[in-house]
């Protein structure tokens, strides 16, 4: 899959953008600030319907603006594929696929696949748990676009029961019995989101280890992958690795149900959930140590550029290239990882990178450039397009 043309409206600093795009590299060069992340944002968001950059969709909407919308027209194989997906800050966001619009925008994830490496992936291994688990669930979600029905009832869930938390210590009664139906939907979900992490990390698992290999070179500390939770069924945080049996869904929802009851008077005393897969962890491990707190600033570097590699191979493996985004890093990288990283990259059916400098990308990535400065964005190897309706169908446009 490739995105061949890309619209925005109202997005971000763009009052409108109108790019054709092309297979391979891609080239969007530009002063910081000037609006080339931008761009490729809207590619991610497609994807996940999220930002790598903010947690709401509020500062996606451009100063000014009701709502933004990013429009997108992609091949796969020989079919063609209309995506508009618009965002509604405070309401509920509308999505549209060759026109027809969805019932619910989260069925169009999975549809775009991407992998984005950007700066921010050094918090996966210097962050909190919560940048981990994000980082595995919209994994899960672009594997099996099923789970995010999962995803969703599990997390609203989730927020019902710690309400009903909030207030059981005082009203006893009718608040605890109330919590038993709680209680029985949190275990059912939350079996289900953690058999599927487990298969995840298994999967994952020799991916990461190939690619922290290629990526730090010969004589680096072998990278693995585990998972602690608070059902100790689902894992300790010891490396997971093929071949293996894993528990099913069904096995960990039983034995999440026990976790919660042990820990009833805790959660009340306490009002908030202790036990579920919104407290888990993805762990990574570097020779003999968690990556956290041991690994250096190269090694740290490294290890977030080998989990992206390792997601692109897994989708990859399971069928199709996903797009790859690779958002101002190569300044960030030396040589030996702009060579490991470049090297995947020029494999890949489209790659969309952002730089500062067109000097900082690997001449092998060089291909076509689009010049992002002064409120414009210059498409230099222009490819024809077609309106999908959001401004001028042009290689030239308005920024902010």
């Amino acid at each position: 899959m490739y995105v061949r043309h890309l619209q925005v409206g109202q997005f971000r600093s763009w009052e409108s953008a109108d790019l054709a795009l092309t297979p391979g590299p891609t080239v969007l060069v530009g002063r910081n600030g000037q609006g080339k992340t931008n761009l490729v944002e809207a590619v991610g968001y497609l994807s996940t319907l999220s930002s790598h950059r903010v947690s709401s969709d509020a500062p996606l909407v451009r100063h000014g603006a009701a709502q933004a919308v990013v429009r997108a027209a992609l091949r796969r194989d020989e079919r063609e594929l209309l995506v508009e997906v618009e965002i509604n800050p405070g309401r509920a966001n509308r999505v549209r696929v060759n026109r027809a619009p969805l019932p619910r925008p989260r069925e169009l994830l999975g549809l775009v696949k991407t992998v984005l490496f950007a700066p921010e992936d050094l918090s996966l291994v210097r962050g909190d748990p919560a940048e981990r688990r994000r980082f595995l669930d919209d994994l899960l979600v672009s594997r099996t676009p099923r789970l995010a029905g999962v995803r969703s009832d599990y997390e609203r869930v989730l927020k019902q029961r710690n309400a009903l938390l909030k207030t059981a210590k005082l009203a006893r009664g009718n608040a605890l019995a109330t919590l038993d139906v709680w209680d029985g939907h949190l275990t059912e979900l939350g079996g289900q989101l953690l058999a599927a992490r487990l298969r995840l990390v298994t999967d994952l698992a020799p991916h990461v280890a190939e690619a922290y290999a290629g990526v730090a070179g010969p004589g680096a500390d072998a990278a693995a992958l585990g998972y602690t939770s608070t059902v100790p069924l689902a894992g300790d945080g010891a490396p997971l690795s093929l071949p293996r049996e894993l528990p099913g869904a069904a096995e960990l929802s039983e034995a999440l149900r026990a976790r919660v009851a042990e820990r009833r008077g805790e959660e009340v005393d306490r009002g908030v959930t202790l036990v579920g897969p919104h407290r888990d962890d993805l762990v990574l491990h570097l020779g003999p140590a968690p990556a956290k707190g041991y690994a250096s600033h190269g090694e740290s570097w490294s290890y977030a550029l080998a989990l992206k590699l390792a997601c692109f191979a897994l989708l990859r493996a399971e069928g199709e290239d996903p797009i790859l985004v690779l958002d101002d890093v190569f300044a960030e990288l030396d040589a030996g990882r702009r060579t490991a990283l470049a090297a995947v990259a020029a494999t890949a059916e489209q790659t969309l990178i952002t730089a500062a400098v067109a000097e900082d990308v690997p001449a092998a990535l060089r291909g076509s450039r689009v010049q992002v400065a002064d409120g414009q964005a210059v498409v230099l190897e222009p490819e024809s397009g077609v309106d999908l309706g959001v401004g001028p169908s042009v290689g030239l446009v308005s920024g902010g």
